[in-house]
């Protein structure tokens, strides 16, 4: 079932889900938004995909049933933990029509992307916002070099299953296939919001170890590497990084004590 849903605002997007009568959609802590009076929340350690399922969901019955449920959901909150991520999702059920709303945590654009059973989808950290119970909520953990020195660091979420999830991503997105581009497309390792499965994503270094080599980590503002995404399928990259963002807000606090090139205007005391 498909989730009917409304991507909104411009600056800083929400999604505004409407759930059919049983219908049941979850979400990352600290994303909840709003709902209707007649949707139920409930707040969870285990994600679908996890070992948390309801008595009735058949998860084996007896001792043996609740502790694989048990060991499924520790596990799943283990690798949550490791990833920095958040260690509870929140579950809304409608008793009737009903309404929820969900927002990012960053200014920029979200994106429902539709799961087919197919292929798998992959983003970065935080990405996540909300899903259909049918979609399952994973970690994968980049290995070796890519994983260092990546933008996502070790860490990828990745959805599987059918249903509809909804991802965010800072400033404005851009859809692009590298298929359209030679079979390979080379972007700042914090530009990469979310890919699908069959992309292969690595990280090479930019130029060697020479004057532009270094005059390109040093001033050009990519740092010593590049993300690599290969093959066809879509891809989907942000124009504003969380670096970025971190940088422009470090600067704009330090502009008040820097005179007539900072915080001419400023009225901040301290």
């Amino acid at each position: 079932m498909t989730l009917q849903q409304e991507i909104v605002g411009n600056a800083m997007q929400m999604a505004v889900v409407s759930l059919k009568p049983g219908q049941t959609v979850y979400c990352e802590a600290g994303k909840f938004l709003f709902k209707t009076a007649n949707v139920s929340m409930e707040t969870r350690l285990g994600g679908p995909g996890g070992g948390q399922r309801s008595p009735q969901g058949g998860g084996g019955g007896g001792m043996g049933g609740m502790l694989r449920q048990a060991m499924g959901t520790a596990m799943q909150v283990g690798q949550r933990a490791l990833a920095g991520e958040s260690l509870a999702f929140q579950y809304f059920t409608s008793q009737g029509e009903g309404t929820v709303g969900f927002a990012g945590v960053l200014p920029g654009e979200m994106r429902a992307l539709e799961l087919n059973g197919s292929r798998a989808w992959f983003a970065e950290k935080d990405a996540f916002v909300a899903a259909e119970s049918t979609v399952e909520f994973g970690i994968a953990f980049q290995g070796g070099r890519t994983g260092m020195s990546g933008g996502e660091g070790f860490i990828l979420e990745k959805f599987t299953g059918l249903g509809t999830v909804i991802i965010c991503g800072a400033g404005n997105f851009i859809d692009l296939d590298p298929a359209d581009f030679g079979g390979r497309i080379e972007v700042d390792t914090g530009c990469v919001v979310a890919f699908e499965e069959g992309i292969r994503y690595g990280v090479q270094r930019v130029g060697g170890l020479n004057r532009q080599g270094i005059m390109n980590a040093v001033f050009g503002g990519e740092g010593l590497s590049l993300a690599t995404l290969e093959g066809q399928g879509r891809v989907i990259l942000q124009s504003l990084t969380i670096e970025g963002l971190a940088n422009a807000l470090k600067k704009a606090q330090g502009g008040d004590k820097q005179g007539p090139t900072g915080g001419m205007f400023s009225t901040h005391a301290g």
